[in-house]
C-alpha cells in the first residue's frame, strides 16, 4: 500500500518543514506541541491512525505505539545553562567521510556531543562507528540511510529510509538508537508520523552553523554560532569532513564562547532532561 505525499517537493536549505507539520516548544518543565486548528488537528489525527495500521501490518515486531502527536524538538529547556553540540554524519562523494582533526579535538578535551550517522555513512566507517559507541560523552542516533530527500517519498520508502541505520545500529553494534535527524532537515506529516510510530524522538536545530560552506570562513561561521548561542540551545556541524573550518570553530567556541555565556556542551539527551537552574 502506497500513500501519497501532499505538498511534496524539494527544498533548497536545511531544516525547511514541507507542509504543516508540528513543532516543540518547551514551556513550564514541559515539550508542547505548537499550531492548532480543528481540521490541521484531524487530518493529523486520521493520518497517523491510517500510517500506524498500515505500518504495523508491514513489520509489527518493528513499531512501538506513542500516544499522541511526534514533536519536532529544535532546542531543550531555555533555563538550562547547556547547548547541544550535535553533527551530522552524512555521506560524501570525496574524501574520507571523517574529520580527524575535529574527532581528535573533541576526544582529547571529553567534550560531549551527538552525531547523527547515516547507515551509508556507517557502513564505511565500521572502526570510526565502534569508536563512538564506545566514548561515554558521546551519543550517536541516526540520519536516514542513504541521506534521501524524505518528502519526496512515499511511507513505505520514509519507513525504509528511517529504519536502516535503526536496524543496523541495533543488529551490528548492539546498541539502541533513539534520537532521530531527517537528512537536510527535511520532513512533512509523514515523516513525523513514522518517527512517532518507530518511537523515535525527532530532532532538529534552532542554530544552523553553516559550516559545510565553503565560502564561509572560520570567523564568519563563529559570529554567527556566537550570536544565537543561549540555554538550550542544539547547533548542528557537520563531522564528515564538509566543514572545512569545523575544529577551528568548535575549539574556539567550547574554550572561549560557551565558557563566557556560561554555558556547557552536552548531548542532546541530558540537554532535553536538564534541570533548569534554580530548580536543583
Amino acid at each position: 500500500m502506497r500513500i501519497g505525499i501532499p505538498n511534496a517537493r524539494p527544498i533548497s536549505h536545511e531544516g525547511t518543514r514541507i507542509g504543516h507539520t508540528v513543532t516543540a516548544e518547551y514551556v513550564n518543565g514541559q515539550f508542547f506541541a505548537t499550531g492548532s486548528g480543528i481540521l490541521a488537528h484531524m487530518r493529523r489525527h486520521f493520518l497517523l491512525r491510517l500510517l500506524f495500521g498500515m505500518l504495523l501490518a508491514a513489520t509489527p515486531e518493528l513499531f512501538v505505539p506513542v500516544v499522541g502527536v511526534a514533536q519536532v524538538i529544535k532546542s531543550g529547556p531555555p533555563m538550562c545553562p547547556g547547548v547541544a553540540l550535535t553533527f551530522d554524519l552524512c555521506p560524501v562523494r570525496k574524501g574520507s567521510g571523517y574529520d580527524q582533526p575535529l574527532m581528535d579535538y573533541l576526544i582529547t578535551h571529553r567534550i560531549p556531543a551527538t552525531f547523527f550517522m547515516s547507515g551509508k555513512w556507517m557502513a564505511k566507517h565500521e572502526p570510526e562507528v565502534d569508536r563512538l559507541l564506545g566514548l561515554g560523552f558521546f551519543e550517536v542516533g541516526t540520519h536516514g540511510e542513504v541521506h534521501a530527500h524524505l518528502p519526496m517519498h512515499d511511507a513505505d520508502e520514509q519507513r525504509a529510509e528511517i529504519l536502516g541505520p535503526v536496524k543496523l545500529l541495533q543488529e551490528h553494534y548492539a546498541h539502541e538508537a533513539t534520537l532521530f535527524r531527517p537528512p537536510y532537515g527535511e520532513y512533512d506529516d509523514v515523516t513525523v508520523a513514522v518517527v512517532n510510530m518507530l518511537g523515535l524522538r525527532f530532532i532538529q536545530w534552532n542554530i544552523e552553523s553553516g559550516d559545510p560552506d565553503p565560502t564561509l570562513s572560520a570567523e564568519q561561521i563563529l559570529s554567527r554560532v556566537a550570536a544565537r548561542a543561549k540555554p538550550g540551545s542544539i547547533i548542528v556541524f557537520h563531522a564528515n569532513g564538509k566543514g572545512k573550518q569545523t575544529r577551528q570553530v568548535i575549539e574556539h567556541l567550547t574554550s572561549d564562547i560557551l565558557p563566557r555565556k556560561v554555558l556547557q556542551p552536552m548531548t542532546v539527551s541530558k540537554l532535553l532532561n536538564c534541570t533548569p537552574r534554580g530548580h536543583d
